[in-house]
């Protein structure tokens, strides 16, 4: 029957069970077990038969027939039964075996069922005086940060790293700095973060970014903006979206606003360096309430704090331009921008299109379209949207070359913006769907912005202004 057992051969093991029984020799725990295993790739239906026929000898099974049942369906991801066989085994008073557990919760764990994996895996260890292996605890913890679960998470990272010892992999650590964040959990965030430094992770954006946000969830303004300042004394650049949790958090009212430049002032003092991007949470917490004048009186002051506005300043401010219409404020600071040698980037050249579409006179939004299109950038859809309506709403003709262009540089014209341009300005939804496919990918057109300005009837040909004009000459 062993022989049997190890190269499944079922016809054969029930030949030598029927000799055996000719020859009245009993049968025992063993043969059964090695017969439930020559037919582990069988039908669950022969595992049963194969039990019955235990049960008609007389024989009840024990830890290690249902060890070997439960092995055969988690092998088959049959999780439901293998719980009927652990239910089994506490029904008639006997205890898993570890192997038994262990399959039975790892399946639980592969299956994404994270809460049932670590409530077994608890369950095991507070009914048996032995203890679970730690490969099973690591696969408890795997499945709770996957799925983001929170006290599952907090239960087996601590169980995993400060009870076993174990040090997790990088992606574990990034999985629970993930969950971590989501949950506002920052003693845990920086737990797993001191973590990656033990094992020699290079800190990235991505491993600072879940504890900001962890740091934000508790309101734990100052140590946010303390871990803009960390990710940049390791070289790195904190990205725009990295500072939102925080921008979030003080865009609350005009009080947390000037409690999150007191923190910026406080950390001056203490001879601290006060990151751009911190100086960018104010600025961008100002515009998102509608305080332009608060937000530029905060730029205003970054000299007094050591800091030197940078490109997303300056993008942050000229939204907050396009939210007020002030064009006039654009202009100077876009003056000051070039003053300080900041380059634009796409995202300036899109704000300052569509503030000048927020005036009666927006012949300079082509300026800027044309600008943009120069210095390599290719035009995001937005602004061929922006300007189409535009110029569809005013009767301006030239809404069909920013169409040309739009579909040229792979774009797509939607339902909503098509009924816009048919029914000239008229019907205006927000449906969006699409209508129309390139195949190719974005390029950057040439058309000039004189085309723009060709057979328009009492147009006059508008240049930029003199300022902006002088200011671009100079540079390209």
């Amino acid at each position: 029957m062993a022989a049997c057992a190890a190269i499944g051969a079922a016809k054969e093991a029930q030949a030598a069970f029927e000799d055996m029984l000719a020859v009245g020799v009993q049968p025992t725990h063993q043969i059964f077990h090695d017969m439930l295993h020559v037919s582990r790739d069988a039908e669950s239906l022969v595992l049963i038969k194969i039990i019955n026929t235990m049960k008609d000898h007389g024989i009840r099974p024990n830890e290690v027939t249902y060890e070997i049942l439960v092995m055969r369906y988690t092998s088959m991801l049959q999780l439901e039964l293998a719980l009927q066989c652990l239910a089994q085994i506490h029904a008639a008073g006997l205890s898993p075996t570890i192997k038994t557990a262990r399959a039975v919760i790892q399946s639980a764990s592969a299956l994404g069922l994270p809460r049932l994996a670590v409530d077994l895996a608890e369950s095991f260890e507070e009914t048996s005086i032995r203890r679970l292996e730690a490969d099973a605890w690591v696969d408890c913890l795997i499945a709770s940060a996957e799925a983001l679960w929170e006290e599952g998470v907090l239960r087996t990272w601590q169980k995993v790293v400060h009870e076993l010892n174990i040090t997790p992999d990088e992606g574990l650590c990034i999985q629970v700095l993930h969950t971590a964040g989501r949950h506002g959990h920052s003693t845990l965030a920086l737990d797993a973060f001191r973590v990656l430094g033990r094992i020699g992770v290079i800190w990235q954006e991505y491993h600072f970014a879940p504890v900001i946000e962890a740091l934000c969830k508790q309101t734990r303004v100052k140590d946010a903006l303390k871990m803009l300042d960390m990710m940049r004394s390791h070289q790195i650049a904190p990205l725009p979206e990295t500072a939102i949790p925080i921008s979030d958090v003080v865009a609350t009212d005009s009080d947390s606003i000037d409690e999150a430049w007191s923190h910026l002032e406080a950390l001056h003092e203490e001879g601290k360096t006060v990151d751009t991007s911190a100086l960018n949470v104010v600025i961008r917490a100002s515009v998102m309430l509608g305080d332009l004048q608060r937000a530029m009186g905060t730029y205003k002051a970054a000299g007094s704090l050591g800091v030197v506005p940078d490109v997303d300043t300056y993008n942050l401010l000229f939204a907050g331009c396009v939210a007020a219409q002030h064009r006039q404020l654009g202009d100077r600071l876009l003056t000051e921008m070039k003053t300080a040698g900041v380059r634009a980037d796409e995202r300036t050249y899109e704000r300052l299109v569509t503030l000048c579409l927020t005036q009666a006179n927006y012949e300079d939004a082509f300026f800027y379209l044309e600008e943009m299109k120069a210095e390599g950038h290719v035009p995001p859809h937005s602004v061929y949207v922006a300007l189409i309506r535009k110029c569809v709403s005013l009767g301006d003709t030239r809404y069909k070359l920013a169409v040309e262009e739009m579909l040229e540089c792979g774009y797509e014209v939607t339902d909503a913006l098509s009924r816009f341009i048919n029914s000239g300005g008229e019907e205006d939804t927000q449906e969006d769907r699409p209508i129309h496919r390139q195949s190719w990918g974005p390029r950057i057109v040439s058309r000039k912005r004189e085309e723009f300005l060709k057979g328009m009837v009492g147009s006059p040909q508008l240049e930029a202004p003199e300022e902006a004009r002088s200011s671009w000459s100079s540079q390209h």
